[in-house]
């Protein structure tokens, strides 16, 4: 059998391992199929609200694994089996990553309006409230060109997490992944 671009792999596998990823809680962010000499290397990045833990990536690896095994016939021979939480570079694009980005800072690039650094407040579906120099600020997500997680070394200034988790006026549904901010404070202390 003839092999499948790598791309045209990815696009073809994709529902199967999203399935198989979803079926157990978690989302699948991304789907990478490249050659790695005659094996196909199949990388498969997955997130949750509540992160993702070495268990999980086991349970996660396990089952895609599986599901990848019946689909012996599109990947054409061997693969290595890559399952990964995204990295702290990864760009937030989908209301989901702002949501779990709760509480932690910020870089926002909105084109032709320059540079935002602040703090993520509570994330809708259409906009996020960010803190910028004491003030919150709604950024509706279709102004934000790219925008990422600056790392921190230590604990957010207990000013700025009380002027964002005292804001009854949340964006969109005002989801947030816990219900208490602190504890998700607490939780990317770990």
């Amino acid at each position: 059998m003839p092999r499948h671009q790598p791309e045209q792999l990815s696009v073809s596998l994709r529902p199967t391992v999203e399935r198989a990823v979803s079926s157990i809680g978690f989302d699948l962010e991304e789907i990478e199929i490249r050659q790695a000499g005659r094996r196909a290397l199949v990388r498969v990045v997955v997130d949750a609200d509540d992160g993702v833990d070495l268990d999980d990536i086991a349970s996660l690896s396990r089952r895609v694994a599986a599901e990848l095994d019946e689909q012996d016939a599109v990947l054409g021979g061997p693969y290595t089996l890559e399952v990964t939480s995204p990295g702290v570079d990864r760009p937030l694009s989908q209301p989901r990553h702002w949501r779990r980005a709760h509480l932690r800072s910020v870089e926002i690039t909105l084109g032709d309006r320059g540079v935002l650094i602040g703090r993520v407040g509570q994330a809708g579906e259409a906009s996020v409230q960010v803190l910028v120099d004491g003030v919150v600020r709604e950024v509706r997500y279709a102004e934000v060109e790219r925008a990422v997680v600056r790392v921190e070394f230590r604990q957010p200034p207990a000013d700025e997490l009380r002027a964002l988790s005292a804001r009854p006026d949340s964006p969109g549904d005002g989801h947030h992944p816990t219900g208490n901010p602190a504890e998700t404070s607490a939780k990317e202390q770990r």
